[in-house]
């Protein structure tokens, strides 16, 4: 039996001159730990990452074609579910007789409303799906009672029927290391545009869940509230395997990666142990970073940190139920630039119910004061699998059946939340002023000045685009 995996795009329809490859796309994990998982128990498994290939629908099809598998899987989120709609539809015209999946955040959330609403859809895995999968395929290959199979939601005779859940890997040590091998495709992380990650790069992770409650955030529900870390000897050891295969540059894509800050520093004094040359990026809660925790990283090749610090408004950090508060993102800021981490990045959200312009310029304005590299907005969304959509549906602010595929702003849609639009010209308007500042591109050039990793991503980025404006240069 074989099992192909697709990564779907978000944007399949774009004409092919505007398709790119994956400059900031980062490896999907958790397909790949799903399909080393079943390649290691000897079934034949294929991936397929959409959007890094920069295959439209009809490649992708003509790819399913071509691989021939008994089962295909999808891996869904709100940006991609509807892309993986499309291409389910068709190559469920071609062939009928294969077993079409959806999983991930889009698929565990929306089991029952996708398999209404899409008949060549078969069945959802809820989940993370190592275990899940494994136990679909041996059931489907046995040809047993899809009911002993734990964590998925199928049809029988026109009812929709779910199982329980599976019980959540709690050693990640016991799953094998991704197998980066099973992709054809060269990832990179940007930043503004800027590839921030040109040496050999991929993403890891040292842990699964997080234990805190943040409103706008699905990742309480998905991981059940558990925090899961692997054991530091386990990281290092796929570190090591990596190196050999010659990766330097790494991101941790952990929910929460700096929950313990003394493993964090375990993990750190064994790559300076080791003499590992490579630079890694990670994120951490503003509680989470002590200065002696940020110099270990520094000092083991942490390059750039994220930090999570959402808004300057007590009022407002309250409501998401962030618990921080905006004194420690400017102390986390301060020590990661005294630990002299590269580039520090802050995450900040706005355009929450009930939030006043006043506060939404006091976050701009509290961003700008902020010692921040590159500030990211986001406008606060709903998405199925948060509490923020539990609430605004509850209160028949968001209307399930229109926006459940999609999630969205809540400025579309909440009257007593400052427009959409307007939020946008404010965020417009900030950008201009922020990267314009004398002070901030003085201070700019004198940290690269002072940097190696910045030269060399700065060198990269000019010879990149320096070969793309030859290229299009040749063409006309």
């Amino acid at each position: 039996m074989k099992f192909s995996f697709i990564i779907p795009s978000p944007n399949v329809e774009l004409p092919v001159s505007e398709r790119r490859k994956a400059i900031g796309s980062w490896p999907p994990l958790g397909t790949l730990y799903i399909a080393t998982v079943l390649k290691n128990e000897g079934i034949e498994v294929s991936v397929l990452d959409q959007s890094a290939q920069g295959f439209s629908t009809k490649d992708t099809i003509n790819w399913v074609k071509r691989e021939n598998p008994d089962i295909l899987g999808f891996s869904t989120l709100s940006s991609s579910g509807r892309t993986a709609a499309i291409i389910a539809q068709e190559v469920k015209k071609e062939n009928p007789n294969l077993t079409t999946v959806f999983g991930n955040y889009h698929a565990t959330f929306n089991a029952e409303r996708i398999l209404r609403t899409y008949p060549f859809v078969d069945m959802i895995v809820s989940g993370e799906g190592e275990h899940t999968c494994l136990e679909l395929v041996k059931c489907l290959m046995e040809k047993d009672n899809l009911k002993k199979v734990l964590g998925i939601t199928f049809r029988k005779k026109n009812r929709i029927i779910s199982t329980p859940d599976q019980p959540l890997t709690k050693k990640i040590d016991s799953l094998p290391f991704p197998d980066r091998e099973l992709l054809d495709s060269e990832y990179h992380s940007t930043i503004v545009g800027a590839n921030v990650a040109p040496k050999k790069f991929t993403s890891i992770i040292s842990s699964r869940g997080c234990t805190f409650r943040c409103r706008f955030c699905g990742c309480r529900k998905f991981a059940r509230n558990l925090w899961r870390p692997r054991s530091v000897e386990n990281i290092f050891e796929e570190l090591r395997l990596l190196v050999s295969e010659g990766y330097r540059q790494f991101l941790f894509v952990d929910d929460n990666f700096a929950l313990n800050q003394k493993r964090v520093m375990k993990l750190c004094r064994e790559i300076k142990k080791e003499k590992m040359d490579i630079e890694w990026i990670c994120d951490s809660r503003v509680d989470h970073c002590s200065y002696k925790m940020l110099r270990e990283s520094v000092k083991a090749g942490c390059i750039m940190m994220y930090f999570g610090i959402e808004s300057a408004n007590q009022r407002i950090l309250n409501f998401y139920k962030k618990q921080t508060t905006p004194e420690q993102a400017e102390a986390a800021v301060k020590n990661a630039r005294k630990a002299g981490v590269d580039v520090i990045v802050g995450s900040f959200i706005v355009g929450a119910p009930s939030e006043t312009r006043q506060e939404i310029q006091n976050t701009l304005k509290f961003a700008q004061r902020l010692d921040v590299d590159v500030p990211q907005f986001n406008i606060l969304g709903a998405f199925p699998g948060t509490d923020l959509w539990d609430e605004l549906t509850m209160k028949g602010i968001i209307n399930a059946d229109q926006y459940w595929e999609t999630g969205l702003c809540v400025a579309e849609v909440s009257r007593d939340t400052v427009p959409h639009e307007e939020i946008q010209q404010m965020i417009h308007d900030y950008f201009y002023d922020f990267f314009l500042r004398p002070s901030y591109i003085t201070a700019q050039l004198m940290r690269t000045l002072k940097s190696r990793y910045r030269i060399n991503v700065v060198l990269n980025n000019l010879n990149r685009r320096g070969a793309i404006a030859e290229s299009l240069r040749q063409l006309t």
